[in-house]
């Protein structure tokens, strides 16, 4: 499974996003940049909640640009996590299961082993609004795997929690992970998250991905130094000079 983008465009206004970027199966980008350097609308773009006016999205070698949200199977995490409160724990991992038409019995079976991995065994019938933030974190992130993604993006997932919770967070978050061979995009402002999570790293700036380089191993982007400055800068933002 792999993940490509091919020029892919997006004017808002004077800003325009405009992306090139490869995920291979099982790996994980770390997508790093200032707020408004084009984050979030990268991964709407791959997601199909935004419509490019050119360029494709691929997944295994298929274009998927011309299909719906809901026809790409790609998983998003976003910020505000928007789970259902009307809904329990495990109506809120299988609602995109129920929507596809899963029997009940395959959905029960996916929601037990989705908490599983996620370390909330026995949470399905618990009550969003009994959940502590992390626990909430970790519902958000099993629903993106019940469905199989073909990918999986995830937009600054920790960033509202308080440090130690992060920390604890990011480290169940590369277990969670070895689970799925999906490939990821995870958006953070955050520096130690940006290489302890990403394969590799990449920084984006004024709408474009501007260096990259290994993650996990070594501080990406050494050779740029607006990339040095934001990973430096941890949860800093980075100026823009998008002129």
């Amino acid at each position: 499974m792999s993940l490509e983008v091919r020029s892919l465009k997006k004017t808002y206004g004077d800003f325009s996003v405009s992306l090139d970027l490869s995920v291979d199966a099982g790996e994980t980008l770390a997508l790093v940049g200032a707020s408004g350097s084009g984050k979030t609308t990268a991964l709407n773009l791959i997601a199909g909640l935004a419509e490019p006016e050119a360029g494709s999205v691929i997944i295994d070698g298929e274009d998927i640009t011309g299909l719906p949200a809901y026809k790409r199977n790609i998983s998003v995490v976003f910020q505000e996590l928007a789970l259902f409160p009307h809904l329990d724990v495990g109506g809120n991992i299988a609602y995109g299961l129920f929507i596809r038409g899963v029997t009940r019995k395959e959905r029960r079976r996916i929601i037990e082993e989705t908490l599983e991995i996620v370390r909330l065994p026995g949470y399905a019938s618990r009550r969003i609004d009994t959940l502590s933030g992390g626990e909430r974190q970790r519902v958000a992130i099993a629903r993106s795997l019940a469905s199989s993604p073909r990918a999986l993006l995830l937009d600054e997932p920790f960033s509202s929690l308080d440090a130690p919770l992060r920390k604890s967070l990011r480290r169940e978050f590369l277990e969670i992970r070895s689970h799925s061979k999906a490939p990821c995009i995870f958006v953070t402002h955050d520096r130690e998250e940006a290489v302890m999570l990403g394969d590799r790293v990449a920084l984006m700036s004024c709408g474009r991905i501007i260096e990259s380089g290994p993650g996990r191993e070594s501080a990406a982007c050494a050779k740029d130094g607006r990339c040095g400055a934001v990973l430096r800068r941890g949860s800093g933002t980075a100026l823009q000079d998008c002129g």
